[in-house]
């Protein structure tokens, strides 16, 4: 099958099975999706959820965020992994966002890369989903499913990402990336994975793969 075939075909299905695709971490600003996503990282989204109520009520904004002890925001996101450096990354970034950008969060990739904890694929995530800006932000299930579609051999997410953007529209990026994860979670799992009964796995995947995973 063709490369723009195939995509052709998975945007079809995707778009049938996630016509509406809402941001999975739960905020109501700019500064919480951002930090949100920071502390998404090895930790599920479920999880975050779970503590950012909290943590959103003592420290809604970069200011009051600002200003809570290192401590303080550690235990109020304690239950998420690696709590003690994204402790210390969230109010770092909070103070640096006050000084330099008058409390609101940069809207480029540069301005957000250059905060502490805040990688390529947070500041992807954010660039898309706060400013609307294409990007293709590039996690575990997209990675994974990147390869067992033939659509990637790339060994790192910064390859696959590139990868990605090459053989879809520019304009569909946005959609497609949470596309790809909801699908990810729902029917293309990391192990213990039939690729013959996925709905994409199925028709999509080289039979030197499927043959793989099923050893």
């Amino acid at each position: 099958m063709k490369i723009k075939e195939k995509t052709e075909k998975i945007v079809e299905i995707l778009e049938r099975l996630y016509s509406e695709t809402p941001i999975p971490l739960d905020h109501s600003s700019e500064f919480q999706l951002l930090v949100a996503v920071l502390m998404s990282a090895q930790t599920t989204d479920k999880k975050v959820n779970q503590v950012t109520p909290a943590l959103f009520k003592a420290g809604p904004n970069a200011k009051l965020m600002s200003g809570l002890e290192i401590e303080v925001i550690q235990s109020l996101i304690r239950e998420v992994g690696l709590a003690p450096t994204k402790a210390r990354n969230i109010q770092k970034l909070s103070q640096i966002i006050m000084e330099l950008h008058e409390g609101q969060i940069p809207n480029t990739f540069e301005g957000l890369e250059a905060l502490p904890g805040v990688g390529h694929k947070t500041a992807s995530v954010v660039m898309a989903q706060a400013f609307g800006v294409a990007a293709f932000p590039v996690d575990t299930h997209i990675h994974r499913l990147a390869a067992r579609w033939g659509l990637s051999k790339g060994t790192t997410v910064e390859k696959t990402e590139k990868d990605l953007k090459k053989v879809f529209s520019k304009d569909l990026w946005n959609k497609l990336h949470l596309q790809m994860i909801f699908f990810g979670r729902e029917f293309c799992p990391a192990r213990f994975h039939d690729l013959t009964k996925c709905p994409i796995c199925s028709w999509c995947a080289t039979k030197k793969r499927i043959n793989q995973e099923m050893k």
